[in-house]
């Protein structure tokens, strides 16, 4: 019998009597399969089967393909011979070793890992409380503590502008930011710009905003070679991590529907973004970072970074914060050009004006006739960053008519949405956006 029978080679198609059956997923969903055994499951690693699982559906959605079944992938592990298996997990001179695996840092924030993924669970909206989908999150996980550093939760496909909200949150203290959301009594010690950022290929990596913001603020990108997922296992890890806890979360849709088999998941949501937010900064904080870590000789990931924390004092360095948080966010905010009129900027339909944009409209200098630089954050549409011609500074524009509430960019899109759909014509512009309210 040759050796490799029964490793991961072996599960391609044979032909012949007595031969295996041939797989019957395509063959792109077979090689991220193979693949990620080959590099978590036959090794020193000793990922286990749910890990596994849960790399392959991530891998396969970052690969644009629809993830094979868990029963799927359990299979293949399954048909792998168990003394195979054995062998290559066991430490001794025939073992194949993991080339390049992340190196682990001294220090906290000197390399943190972003990633993102569609979370399981359904929400619903914050006033009919009807479900409106799944949303996704952008985690970020420093490399030597295992601490969770920030994440970005949206009703929004992951983006620069995601992976950008995130560093906002990693670099900012978390104190005022959780008490602002009515989370009390928590511990979340950590604020700063990372040192380095390991990413992986998608193109919200290779965004000119988000490298343009991370040059700016000298953080190095680290990109992950492609077709080698242990460089971003830690990230990914904890996604899984994450997961397992939402699936106890009413409207959970479990990793796949053999999981979810007859629960209603949209029946049973109950959950908007902003109690989801609040949940899972309770479970980072009062449950992971407390739990005792497998990959940390047992120590819980908050107990880790007081250590490096400290370990970083006594060698005389310091984490560096940025001077100005509010610069710091919109340099990593996507950039749009307007031109200036008369009644201010319109964007998407929203008017924004201020008294101090006066001057601008009245010398119509050279600088200010073509279009200007606009940034905006799609979490608070009520205001825009406009980069003055002059002095490079950013100018705070505001809702034309400051009456109207404050909105997401996603809520504004579903309420005009709506609101077309009930037969309300708008035109090019708008004083405000429509609320949610009043589109229903």
């Amino acid at each position: 019998m040759r050796e490799e029978h029964g490793a991961v080679t072996a599960l391609l198609p044979r032909e012949g009597r007595g031969a295996a059956r041939r797989p019957r997923i395509a063959g792109d969903r077979e090689a991220i399969i193979r693949q990620v055994i080959e590099d978590l499951y036959l090794n020193r690693q000793k990922a286990c089967p749910s890990e596994i699982v849960r790399t392959v559906q991530i891998e396969c959605r970052k690969a644009g393909v629809s993830p094979p079944s868990e029963a799927t992938i359990r299979r293949r592990i399954n048909q792998i011979d168990k003394g195979v298996v054995s062998r290559r997990r066991e430490d001794d001179p025939g073992t194949k070793p993991i080339l390049g695996a992340t190196p682990i840092p001294n220090y906290p924030l000197d390399i943190v890992q972003i990633d993102h993924t569609p979370v399981d669970v359904i929400l619903v909206d914050p006033f009919e409380r009807l479900p409106i989908g799944r949303p996704y999150l952008t985690v970020a996980i420093d490399v030597m503590s295992r601490v969770i550093v920030g994440f970005h939760l949206s009703l929004d496909p992951p983006s620069a502008t995601s992976v950008g909200l995130c560093l906002a949150h990693v670099a900012e203290d978390k104190r005022p930011w959780m008490t602002a959301r009515g989370i009390k009594d928590v511990e979340w010690p950590i604020a700063g710009k990372p040192k380095k950022i390991g990413v992986d290929n998608a193109g919200e990596f290779h965004s000119q905003a988000f490298e343009r913001g991370c040059a700016q603020h000298g953080i190095e990108i680290d990109w992950r070679p492609p077709g080698q997922p242990q460089f971003g296992g830690i990230v990914e890890r904890v996604i899984g991590t994450l997961m397992r806890r939402i699936h106890k979360l009413p409207g959970t849709t479990f990793s796949n529907t053999a999981q979810r088999g007859t629960y209603d998941s949209e029946g049973r949501a109950c959950l908007t973004l902003e109690e989801l937010e609040r949940w899972l900064t309770v479970a980072i904080c009062k449950d992971y970072h407390l739990s005792a870590h497998s990959g940390q000789d047992g120590i819980a990931p908050l107990a880790r970074l007081k250590e490096g924390l400290a370990a970083l004092g006594r060698s005389g360095g310091a984490i560096a914060i940025p001077r100005d948080m509010r610069s710091y966010l919109i340099d990593f905010l996507p950039v749009l050009r307007r031109t200036l009129q008369r009644d201010g900027f319109t964007v998407d339909h929203i008017r924004y004006f201020s008294n101090t944009l006066k001057p601008w409209i009245v010398s119509r200098d050279a600088r200010t006739e073509g279009p200007l630089i606009l940034r905006r954050d799609p979490r608070d549409l009520s205001r825009v960053y406009v980069l003055d011609p002059f002095d490079g500074s950013w100018l705070e524009v505001p809702y034309r008519t400051l009456s109207r509430p404050s909105m997401t960019l996603w809520e504004h899109r579903a309420a005009r949405r709506r609101a077309f759909k009930n037969g309300c014509r708008m035109g090019s512009r708008s004083d405000s956006p429509i609320s949610p309210r009043s589109a229903r």
